[in-house]
């Protein structure tokens, strides 16, 4: 990645701002079965966040289209010649705040969503049907629409249908069958949930925003970043190559999801190869910012030439992360349009936050044992670098810490998602830690005319005097020279005690 890329990737998302949004949700249902829950038959339709119209030129509502009900022969036999037999299927729609007003109990015992003879007296609900009442704030919710077969019909199709949505909400929508005579109903078609600025879900609205701004953060960090790269870059490090490739990782994976969540605005649907490419691009970037971080805190490039026989430790360590990463945001992202994640992400994050920890542990220890060799070698300028470098990881993993609890506490207090529009936020955290981080790393590690001085090097005092790497940096070419002699004589003086610092050293190590 260089210049004309950075350029390149500015003016894509300066112009992608302007793409035209269509204005369609699709969930998608091919032969979904209903479940038995209580005395009812259920299927979910999808949960959206969904804002209401801001001006009389936008829209938002819930649209059903080709929606068709299928049932086997056996059930259509039995309805025509059952006379109590309904063949109801009714279309529930309901704000997440109302979901009391759907079902009821008789006498305290055990809630039922369809209403029962003892219901019906008590309730005023009409038996064979959804309990409902209005809601406290519009008496014309929840929406109720029926669906009933007739004679001995396997199938019915739904007339088409838009319900408009006026309040901002969190929405639920559930197809329910009360007749026990339709066990086995599968379901097929699509509804459209439209928000007043495009297809994506409340939830997700506001990311696509939040990665235009990541992006520009990225761009200017790659600027400052590729400017210094460009300018010494005879003195470049390993681990400033290294530093690179993150940075263009991250710059990548922001314009990606942006340009993922346009697509996903603009047809409504979520390509499974595109989202995967995405999710795999920050999978690889998240995996090699924790090797740079690991890699940095043992002293690669620093204090030892190559990492030895880690190596082999770090990669199956860097691989293994990959993968769980790549599992969990699969799992979370690809195919996922509604604003409740499965519950299989339950699973996948317990062995991704172990990997987490266990790289946490390491990198300290990794750390503290680096600080302790530079504290023997004296070299002051590498030290103060380390120990900038120690505070700033130290930040980070407290903020993370304090971060996942309050992510347990939000998710746990809001087990219906009515905070959705503050959602966003969750997700985002990560991306800006993660970015801040990554900042510190290069204000460190900056290139420039005295990068080598950094290097690992055999000689011991190489840098011990903090004066001398503001010489390097700021001294004109008289000092230089002038420089250059006293680091020779301070060599010379150090050859007779650099075989008792070695022996040192090996005993501490």
């Amino acid at each position: 990645m260089d210049s004309l890329t950075v350029f390149v990737s500015l003016c894509l998302l300066l112009s992608a701002i302007g793409i035209r949004r269509s204005n369609a949700s699709i969930h998608i249902y091919h032969n979904d079965p209903f479940r038995e829950v209580g005395n009812a038959y259920l299927l979910s339709g999808g949960s959206e966040g969904i804002v209401a119209p801001f001006s009389p030129h936008h829209t938002s509502y819930i649209r059903f289209e080709n929606i068709t009900f299928w049932r086997s022969k056996d059930t259509a036999d039995q309805h025509s010649d059952m006379e109590h037999s309904s063949g109801l299927v009714q279309v529930i729609i309901f704000e997440a705040a109302d979901r009391n007003n759907i079902g009821g109990s008789a006498y305290g015992g055990q809630r039922a969503i369809c209403c029962t003879p003892d219901l019906a007296k008590m309730e005023g609900c009409k038996q064979g049907e959804v309990i409902k009442r209005p809601s406290a704030t519009d008496i014309n919710w929840p929406v109720v629409l029926n669906v009933q077969f007739s004679g001995n019909s396997l199938y019915k199709k739904m007339a088409y249908k838009e319900v408009r949505i006026t309040k901002t909400g969190m929405y639920n929508l559930f197809f329910v069958a009360c007749d026990p005579n339709l066990k086995g109903l599968v379901m097929s078609g699509k509804t459209m949930w439209k928000n007043p600025d495009g297809y994506l879900p409340g939830r997700m609205a506001p990311l696509m925003r939040f990665y235009v701004f990541m992006s520009l953060a990225y761009v200017f960090l790659s600027i400052i970043w590729f400017s210094q790269y460009v300018r010494f870059w005879k003195d470049i490090l390993q681990l400033q190559h290294c530093i690179t490739a993150v940075i263009a990782l991250g710059l990548f994976e922001m314009i990606l999801w942006y340009f993922e969540y346009v697509n996903f605005n603009d047809t409504g649907m979520r390509p499974v190869v595109v989202t995967t490419w995405v999710v795999t691009i920050g999978a690889v970037r998240k995996t090699v910012s924790r090797l740079l971080i690991l890699s940095v805190s043992m002293g690669y490039g620093v204090v030892r030439p190559t990492l030895g026989g880690l190596t082999s430790k770090v990669l199956l360590l860097g691989i293994t992360y990959f993968l769980a990463s790549e599992l969990l945001d699969i799992t979370e992202y690809v195919g996922t349009i509604s604003d409740i994640s499965g519950r299989a992400r339950l699973f996948l994050v317990l062995p991704d936050a172990f990997l987490d920890a266990f790289l946490i542990l390491w990198i300290f220890t990794s750390l503290s044992r680096t600080l302790e060799q530079l504290q023997v070698k004296r070299s002051s300028v590498k030290l103060d670098i380390y120990r900038k470098f120690s505070n700033a990881l130290a930040v980070t993993v407290i903020a993370s810490v304090a971060w996942i609890g309050y992510e347990v506490y939000f998710k746990a207090t809001d087990p219906f998602n009515e905070r959705w529009q503050s959602a966003w936020i969750v997700t985002a955290f990560w991306d800006i830690l993660a970015f801040a981080l990554l900042c510190v790393i290069c204000y460190l590690w900056a290139p420039s005319q005295s990068s080598q001085r950094y290097a690992y090097s055999e000689e011991v005092g190489e840098d011990s005097d903090d004066e001398e790497a503001h010489s390097l940096t700021r001294g004109k070419g008289e000092g230089d020279i002038n420089l250059v002699k006293q680091e020779k004589n301070v060599r010379t003086n150090a050859d007779f005690e650099e075989d008792d610092e070695e022996e040192e050293e090996d005993k501490r190590e």
